[in-house]
């Protein structure tokens, strides 16, 4: 990628990647006054919210910080499977993306649940996915500043066919 085009990738995933992280964090605060506030309209109010926020905050920026982490991996010298640091935070970034769309489906039906009259305060929450990825989403976090070490087999392998086309081109260039 072009310098210009790349940072302008890379500020978009950024972007929507802190995004997810602050509106995940959002969500939790309402997913803990759900959970243990006892007033009645506070509760249900909590629900619509968190459905309002899973579906119009949560879900586009967990997609868009997906998709334009893969192409911004694909556009750099990190690539997307060279580095177990980029393979792993892609993994973990589609498993948390893939339980976050299952568990939108469960937020609706609580916040319709909430909505109907019945005592919101007896809805179970969701806060163990809401802790489970912000830590995942913390762990993605810190790879992405960290990038610890260690090339996978498929990085190896490209990093030594460059380092032979380097030798062949300063052998051919020396002659």
């Amino acid at each position: 990628m072009p310098p210009r085009l790349r940072k302008a990738v890379l500020t978009t995933h950024v972007m929507t990647s802190v995004g997810w992280l602050g509106a995940v964090l959002a969500y939790l605060a309402l997913d803990v006054t759900a959970v243990v506030s006892t007033d009645v309209d506070r509760v249900r109010a909590a629900y619509v919210a968190m459905d309002v926020t899973i579906t119009y905050a949560i879900v586009p920026l967990a997609l868009a910080a997906v998709i334009i982490g893969i192409v911004n991996a694909l556009g750099t010298s990190w690539g997307l499977f060279r580095h177990y640091w980029v393979l792993v935070k892609l993994l973990l970034t589609l498993v948390a993306t893939t339980v976050l769309l299952l568990e939108a489906r469960t937020i609706r039906s609580l916040a319709e649940a909430a909505g109907s009259g019945a005592d919101p305060r007896d809805l179970p929450g969701s806060l163990p996915h809401s802790i489970g990825g912000l830590v995942v989403l913390l762990i993605v976090t810190i790879l992405s500043i960290y990038k610890p070490r260690g090339l996978t087999r498929y990085g190896w392998r490209k990093q030594q066919e460059r380092q032979g086309r380097q030798r062949e081109e300063s052998s051919a260039l020396a002659a």
